[in-house]
Parts: structure tokens; sequence; C-alpha cells
């Protein structure tokens, strides 16, 4: 579904490209770890220290491609549709290889990764079959897809992918929403079977970070699933 049916806040949109290019250097002091990197901890299937091979699909500055290298991720590749934000990440230099296109359509090896990854990415895509069918076609059998998205639950509330420009106008980047029951679907179709889920909420220490997002304490602000590929 398209977000501008649920948009209460009517900031310009801009296109993923354009927005990401203009949020690039200030990404990481929007972005906080409980919205995605405190789920990944969470995470117990995964054993990641014992990945050999993965890739970071919208890898973006390489917030997450950090957090995979410190747990002993061996080689990790990176794609991003944003030429701002993949210099970002190179300079972090703990991708093996950064490509910059479209993660729909990767030019990545076939059956190669036992791990991919996709973090706060998925609302920018209109459709999700064709994500889970691109993840299926370059992990290998029994390798495992680890998604962590923005949660339907704020967008349809109203509350968009937007950050701030330099003259502090507020923007959102174009956004849709998918229901759970799109991802199983899409998922299951592609190969897939679920092994974790799991919903992160706006707590106290979120509050204590964003004070003006009180009134959202205790609601779901994004999720993590895991995927294992069919061997």
């Amino acid at each position: 579904m398209d977000f501008s049916q649920f948009d209460v806040r009517k900031y310009p949109t801009v296109s993923v490209q354009e927005g990401y290019r203009e949020w690039a250097q200030t990404y990481e002091e929007t972005v906080l770890d409980a919205m995605d990197l405190r789920l990944l901890s969470h995470i117990q299937t995964i054993a990641w220290e014992q990945i050999q091979q993965a890739a970071d699909l919208a890898c973006g500055t390489g917030r997450i491609g950090v957090w995979l290298k410190h747990r002993g991720v061996s080689c990790l590749d990176g794609v991003d549709l944003t030429a701002e934000m993949v210099e970002v990440a190179r300079a972090r230099g703990v991708y093996r290889q950064l490509l910059i296109g479209n993660i729909l359509e990767t030019s990545l090896e076939p059956g190669h990764y036992d791990l991919v990854t996709l973090v706060l990415a998925d609302e920018h895509l209109p459709e999700l079959h064709p994500l889970y069918t691109e993840v299926a076609r370059i992990t290998q059998p029994g390798g495992y897809f680890v998604i962590v998205g923005y949660h339907p639950y704020f967008l349809m509330h109203g509350i968009p992918t937007h950050f701030d420009r330099s003259t502090g106008e507020s923007v959102t980047i174009q956004c849709y929403v998918h229901l759970f029951s799109e991802h199983v679907q899409a998922a299951l179709a592609a190969g897939w079977s679920l092994h974790e889920m799991h919903e992160g909420l706006i707590d106290e220490e979120w509050i204590a970070r964003k004070p003006h997002w009180s009134r959202y304490l205790n609601r779901p602000i994004s999720f993590a699933m895991v995927w294992q590929k069919e061997k």
C-alpha cells in the first residue's frame, strides 16, 4: 500500500535516491541504535562468528556492516542505491566490496552467501516478492536472511521515514506499507522459512534520547525477522 493514504504530516516527498543523498551526512545523528542494532542483538538463531560470506543490502552508511564485523562475520559485501551513502560506508573499511545499484537486481554471485541482511529499507519497496526472490538467488541453501524494518504500525499512523534538510524543512522519503502477512507470503513463495521474529518498542531509553516521542511509549517502532533458505 502506498503510504500517502495514511500521511498526516504532509511533508514534501522525494525519491529514495534523492532523499538518502541529502540525508547521508546526518543519517547517523538521527537513527537510534534502539531502532535496529538492539533488535539484531536479540537474535539467537545465527552464530555471527561462523558466518563466512555476508551481503548487506541497502548498506547505507555501513552501520550494520560495522556491527556484523564486530561480531566476527568474515567477509562482507555491500550494495546500496545511493553513491553518497556508499562513500560513507567505504570510509569504514569493513566491506570487501561495495556496489552502487538496485538491491532487487544485484550483480552478486548466485548461491554465494550464508547471510544476507536488509535493515530499514523494505518500506521503500513497492512490492516484497522481488526482494525475497533476489535474496534467495544470492543465498546458499541453508543460509539466512535477516530483515529489520520500520514497523507498519508507525507508517499506518502517518509517520513516514523522514529527515530534516539543512534548512530545517522536514522531508518524506517515498514509503510503502507492508503488512507482516505480505512478508510471509513473499518469503514462503521464494523458499524461505521463518525462524525468529522480534518487535522493538518505544521505551524509556528511547524517550530519554527523544523526549518528544513520549506519546508513543510502548508502541512498536521496528521489527526483525530471521528467515532460512530451504536446503
